[in-house]
């Protein structure tokens, strides 16, 4: 833990009880998001386990609400939140750097990050890609089923074209298994236990603000 001592936006949250960390909107966001993941990986992998049930309508329209979902958080970080807290700077590039020269041998103290490390924001940039890929060919891929909405047509695409989407879709979708798997790992690790709780009530104490957080690059 860093030792230098805490200047007064640190001893400020420190003394307080709380600081907020995450929005009711974000939160709300950030469950959702969960949900259609789950839902998507259950109808999309289930069947090919042999669990037959219909399902292409429930992945079709929880596919929908994901891509609702992305741009409504798209709009809502570009327009209403500060997009810099997961813009990778020079300093996260510092941060990882010093991270990686801790693993061989390093004893040299880590800086504090902001409201995010720099390896939240990876992880975040990873995921983004991601599910664009996924959410993007799978609204491609509606061209080929009948909705209420609208009437398949099949022949919009070329052969080779279907099958480069089909593959991208693929991919993604194994991807996102990999993301998710890491993402409960790193939830359930005890040392972010504080991380968990700010997504299921909204904040993290002042001492938790003050331990983990550079106030210099979060005021918070």
């Amino acid at each position: 833990m860093d030792q230098r001592p805490p200047d007064r936006w640190t001893a400020k949250a420190a003394a307080s009880g709380r600081v907020r960390r995450h929005s009711l909107l974000d939160r709300a966001y950030h469950w959702l998001m969960a949900i259609c993941v789950f839902v998507l990986m259950a109808t999309a992998f289930l069947p090919i386990l042999g669990i037959k049930f219909e399902w292409l309508d429930i992945h079709w329209t929880t596919g929908v609400a994901l891509a609702a979902l992305v741009l409504i958080h798209i709009a809502r970080a570009v327009f209403f939140q500060d997009w810099r807290n997961m813009w990778i700077g020079f300093a996260d590039l510092r941060e990882l750097w010093g991270d990686a020269a801790r693993l061989f041998g390093s004893r040299k103290q880590p800086a504090l990050p902001g409201k995010y490390d720099a390896a939240q924001k990876l992880y975040h940039l990873g995921v983004a890609v991601v599910v664009l890929a996924v959410v993007g060919s799978g609204l491609f891929m509606l061209l080929k089923i009948d909705t209420p909405f609208w009437r398949r047509n099949p022949y919009w695409f070329s052969a080779d074209t279907w099958g480069v989407i089909y593959v991208i879709h693929g991919f993604a979708a194994m991807a996102i298994v990999a993301i998710v798997i890491v993402h409960l790992y790193f939830a359930l690790v005890p040392d972010s236990w504080y991380l968990l709780r700010a997504m299921l009530r909204g904040w993290i104490s002042g001492k938790e603000y003050a331990q983990h957080h550079d106030p210099a690059r979060w005021k918070a």
